[in-house]
Order: structure tokens, then C-alpha cells, then sequence
């Protein structure tokens, strides 16, 4: 396999058997605790940022490889829109459940605005949809976290 498709499917973790980008969901939450933990939430959302960008390229190359144009076993863009979500989640156990929660239901649903960026060719399309989806999840928690949900 090559480098863009070891990037795109996380070194294999896209070809999970069943629900691939929930299975990369799941493994970003520990990841970004850690990093949140560590570092804080302002370094977890710049490298949120930084892999989003750094996955268009790789995405765009590993659709070409895979001659699909949205791979279900690329979910590097997964990665990227789980931790843009975490970001902007209190740092407990409640608050990462949401953010994943959210973050996998406007994912999978497609709600606007999430839809839009979906249908964007290449490799910003592959992944514009997760982070629309990882901003929209992010925000909702924000909220729910300021007024005492969470």
C-alpha cells in the first residue's frame, strides 16, 4: 500500500470489518484526551486543523488509488472531524461521549450543512464533510457544557 493509502486509512484502521469510521472515531477520543490533557484544547484544535489540511492530499491520492471517489476505509477525515469536535468538549468522560455522539450522527446523517460539503470533488470534499460535521458536533457541545448539560 502506499503512503497516501497507509495516511488515508490510519494504517489499516479504515479496513475495520464493520462501521470503518466509527472505528476511527473511536480510536481518536483516547488521542485527543491525551493531547487535551497534556497540552490543552488550543493545541488539540490546531492539530485537528493541521491533519484536516494534511488529509486532502492524502484522501485526494488514496480516492485516485482506489479509482472511488469517497472510500469508505479512508477515515483519516474522521480523525481530523472527531477532534475538532473534542476540542470544544469539557475534558470528562460526558463530554467526549457527546462530541463523538454528535459528531457521528451529523456525519452519518448528512444534515445541512454537512451535506453541501460533502458533494465537493477530490480530496476537500472526502474530508470538508467531517470537519462540517466535527464543527457542528464541537459547537453543540460547547453550548450544552455553558449551560450546565454537560
Amino acid at each position: 500500500m502506499s503512503w497516501a493509502g497507509r495516511g488515508a486509512t490510519l494504517f489499516g484502521i479504515g479496513h475495520a470489518p464493520l462501521a470503518p469510521g466509527t472505528a476511527a472515531s473511536l480510536v481518536a477520543l483516547p488521542l485527543a484526551a491525551l493531547i487535551a490533557s497534556w497540552f490543552g484544547t488550543v493545541p488539540l484544535l490546531a492539530l485537528a486543523l493541521a491533519v484536516g489540511i494534511a488529509a486532502i492530499p492524502l484522501s485526494g491520492a488514496y480516492a485516485k488509488e482506489a479509482q472511488r471517489e469517497d472510500p469508505s476505509e479512508c477515515v483519516i477525515d474522521e480523525l481530523a472531524g472527531q477532534w475538532l469536535a473534542c476540542a470544544f468538549a469539557p475534558l470528562t468522560w460526558q463530554g467526549y461521549a457527546a462530541a463523538f455522539i454528535l459528531f457521528r450522527l451529523f456525519d452519518i446523517t448528512k444534515l445541512w450543512p454537512v451535506s453541501v460539503a460533502e458533494r465537493m470533488r477530490g480530496g476537500f470534499g472526502i474530508v470538508a464533510d467531517d470537519m462540517v460535521a466535527g464543527a457542528m458536533a464541537g459547537i453543540l457541545v460547547l453550548l450544552a457544557a455553558h449551560f450546565g448539560l454537560l
